[in-house]
């Protein structure tokens, strides 16, 4: 199970984005792409076959899964995560600081 899923709510811990928060769009093996983070110039060529412009385009590049953490709106803080197997054997993700569960 991974700790961090597509739709989280995270907070960066590491780089030049340190802070930040963001929503995860895409997570890929030890990667993360998170809206508006980590943002890098791209270069473009047209192609009118496709319906795409050229030009320069701004775009979300991944950033490693350990450089961000869950955000906790109890604490209003990254929270580091952990699993737990509840009593009917599901597995869910717990707040390490209070012990809640993420995904209800």
């Amino acid at each position: 199970m991974k700790k961090i899923r597509k739709g989280d709510d995270v907070v960066v811990i590491a780089g030049k984005d340190k802070g930040r928060r963001g929503t995860v769009i895409k997570v890929q093996d030890d990667k993360v792409v998170v809206q508006n983070i980590n943002m890098a110039k791209k270069h473009q060529k047209p192609n009118p076959q496709q319906g795409v412009s050229g030009g320069i385009i701004e775009k979300e590049m991944p950033i490693h899964a350990s450089n961000v953490m869950l955000y906790n709106p109890a604490t209003a803080k990254g929270d580091r995560v952990g699993i737990r197997t509840l009593e009917d054997g599901r597995k869910v993700r717990v707040y390490r600081s209070n012990d809640e569960v993420v995904d209800a």
